[in-house]
C-alpha cells in the first residue's frame, strides 16, 4: 500500500464504527436577498450575527479579521450558524439529532428570528441553491483565512488556458446545498456509495434549484457545472457524481488517492497552490504557492497536509464515521427537510435500494454512466421518454424511502409529501 493510500485510510476509517447508532447531520445553506433586487447589505447580515447570540443564548465561536461574529455555537445542541463562504450565505449546521422532527423544531425557532430580524431591513432568507441577485454581489470572501483562500485557489482558474473551465470562479459566494449527513459502518459505507451513486438521477429530477441566469446553461442543477469545471474539478476523481462503483475498499482508496489536495499550513500561515492528487504529493519535490496576498512561496509536501485533506464528491465519506450526500441544491422552503427524509429513508431500506437498483429498466434504456445520467436529466426540457422514464424510476426509489421511514417508526414519511405530490403518487 501507497504512504498516501495509508495515510488517507487513517484519515477517513478512524472513526467509523463496526455497529453504529444512526443520527441525522443537517446543513442547509440559504442566500439572503435583499427583497428590493438589489445588492445583499452585508453590514444587515453581519449585525444579524451580532444580534443573535443574545437573543438564542449562542456563544460566538468564530470572528473574522474585524472581530464580526462569523460563526455562532449554541453548547447544548451543538448547532452551528454560521456564514458559508460569503456575507451573502448563511449556514445552519445542525448538532445531530435522533430524528428530522427534532432539527425542525430547532429551524423553525431560529428561521422565526431570523427573518423577522432580516425583515426589519427589507432582507429575507430564501428557499434556492443560487443567490438570484448574485450580480449585483461583491461576491467576496468573509474575511477569514480558509474562505479566503478557498475562493483564491477558484481564482486560479482566470491563469488556466489548457482546460475548459467556467467564468466564474466566484460561484462559491452564491451556490447553497443542502447537505445530510447519516452514520455509516464499516461494513456497509461502500454499499452506501456505490447504491447513491446509482440514483443520481433521479435526485437530479427531484431536487433541481438551481438554474443560472449568467450563462447559458442548458440544466436547472448550475452548482453540477460550477463544481466540475472549476479548479475543484482538475481532476474529475475530485468532484462530483463517482465516476464508477467501488469493487471493494482498495478501489475506492485508489479513487480516492485521485483526488486532489491544493492547500496546507506552515506556522499558522494558509497556502494554496495548483491541485496535486494525493498520490503525488508526496513526492512532489517542491511545491510552488500562494499566501493569502498573493506572494509566491516555495513549501514542500509532508504527511500532515493530509489532516486537511477533504474530497468534494457528492458521495461523501467523512472523518467523522458518515457519508455526507452534498448533490442537492438548497431546496424551496416548504420542502426543507424533503431531502434528508428521502435519504435516510433509503439508507433504511439499503438491501431493497440495490435489489431494485440491479434489475431496474431505467438503466437498460439509458445505460449505467451515472455522471452523465444526472446531467441529462437535470436538463431544462426533457423527452417525452425521459420524463416518462424519470418518474417511474423516481416513484420506485421514493416508495422505498417512504418504506424505510415507516419501518423506522418516526412519523418522517410526512417531508416526503411534496416528492410524492410532484411524481402523482
Amino acid at each position: 500500500m501507497s504512504r498516501s493510500v495509508d495515510l488517507l485510510k487513517k484519515r477517513y476509517l478512524e472513526n467509523i464504527k463496526e455497529t453504529p447508532d444512526l443520527f441525522v447531520g443537517v446543513e442547509l445553506e440559504y442566500p439572503v436577498v435583499n427583497l428590493e433586487g438589489k445588492a445583499t447589505d452585508i453590514e444587515v447580515v453581519k449585525e444579524l450575527f451580532r444580534y443573535l447570540p443574545s437573543v438564542l443564548g449562542f456563544t460566538i465561536e468564530k470572528v473574522d479579521e474585524f472581530g464580526n461574529p462569523i460563526q455562532l455555537l449554541d453548547p447544548v445542541s451543538q448547532d452551528t450558524i454560521l456564514f458559508e463562504v460569503s456575507y451573502t450565505t448563511i449556514e445552519f449546521a445542525f448538532g445531530r439529532a435522533k430524528s428530522i422532527q427534532e432539527v425542525e423544531e430547532h429551524f423553525r425557532g431560529y428561521m422565526d428570528l431570523i427573518q423577522k430580524k432580516l425583515g426589519e431591513a427589507n432582507h429575507a432568507i430564501i428557499g434556492s441553491g443560487i443567490h438570484p441577485y448574485w450580480e449585483k454581489n461583491e461576491n467576496q470572501p468573509v474575511a477569514y483565512a480558509r474562505y479566503q483562500m478557498l475562493m483564491a485557489y477558484l481564482n486560479l482558474s482566470r491563469s488556466k488556458t489548457n482546460v475548459d473551465l467556467h467564468d466564474y470562479p466566484q460561484y462559491g459566494a452564491f451556490i447553497c446545498g443542502s447537505q445530510v449527513q447519516l452514520d455509516v459502518s464499516k461494513s456497509n459505507y461502500l454499499r452506501v456509495i456505490n447504491a447513491f451513486t446509482q440514483i443520481e438521477a433521479a435526485k437530479a429530477y427531484l431536487f433541481a434549484n438551481s438554474e443560472f441566469s449568467g450563462a447559458d446553461w442548458d440544466t436547472k442543477i448550475s452548482r453540477d457545472i460550477f463544481w466540475e469545471e472549476s479548479m475543484h474539478g482538475i481532476y474529475p476523481e475530485n468532484v462530483g457524481v463517482n465516476a464508477r462503483l467501488f469493487k471493494d475498499e482498495d478501489d475506492f482508496f485508489d479513487y480516492l488517492d485521485h483526488s486532489a489536495i491544493f492547500t496546507a499550513e506552515r506556522d499558522g500561515q494558509t497556502y494554496y497552490f495548483n491541485p496535486i492528487q494525493a498520490r503525488d504529493y508526496l513526492t512532489t519535490p517542491e511545491i510552488q504557492a500562494f499566501t493569502l496576498n498573493g506572494d509566491e512561496v516555495l513549501i514542500y509536501p509532508q504527511e500532515q497536509d493530509f489532516q486537511t485533506h477533504r474530497s468534494y464528491q457528492y458521495q461523501d465519506l467523512t472523518t467523522r464515521g458518515t457519508i455526507e450526500f452534498r448533490s442537492v441544491c438548497t431546496q424551496p422552503l416548504d420542502r426543507t427537510f424533503a431531502s434528508a427524509a428521502f435519504h435516510l429513508g433509503l439508507l433504511l431500506h439499503l438491501d431493497k435500494l440495490e435489489a431494485y437498483l440491479q434489475s431496474a429498466p431505467f438503466f437498460t434504456t439509458f445505460g449505467r454512466d451515472y455522471k452523465s445520467l444526472r446531467r441529462q436529466f437535470s436538463k431544462k426540457m426533457l423527452t417525452d421518454e425521459e420524463e416518462t422514464a424519470i418518474v417511474e424510476f423516481s416513484k420506485g426509489i421514493l416508495l422505498l424511502a417512504e418504506e424505510g421511514l415507516e419501518k423506522r417508526g418516526k412519523q418522517e414519511m410526512t417531508y416526503l409529501q411534496p416528492l410524492k405530490k410532484e411524481l402523482g403518487l
